[in-house]
């Protein structure tokens, strides 16, 4: 069975989701720590994991340049597998924090 999603990872999905089938830009998912706020030092290096392992498991399409060492990941787009699981994800209740 695969490792659950964490908030952010759903926060991704959903706002690609619901940009379209266009490619999104990474910098708008930071609204999450807007909405919220996290004690957090870096979130870039958070946010950047995330989309990472999202790639890495199929759900995401990364955009960017590729250095010998590292690859810069500037836009993503929701891959059909993706799309299915943002869609199973909106369907789901949230939780709330009391």
């Amino acid at each position: 069975m695969a490792t659950p999603l964490s908030a952010l990872q759903k926060y991704i999905l959903l706002t690609a989701l619901d940009q379209g089938r266009t490619k999104v830009n990474r910098g708008t998912f930071i609204g999450y720590y807007r909405k919220y706020p996290k004690h957090v030092k870096s979130p870039g290096k958070v946010l950047a994991v995330s989309v990472d392992r999202l790639i890495a498991r199929g759900l995401l399409t990364g955009y960017g340049e590729k250095t010998r060492t590292k690859l810069f990941i500037r836009e993503v787009r929701l891959t059909p597998l993706g799309r299915r699981l943002a869609k199973k994800l909106q369907g789901e209740q949230k939780r709330f924090t009391f």
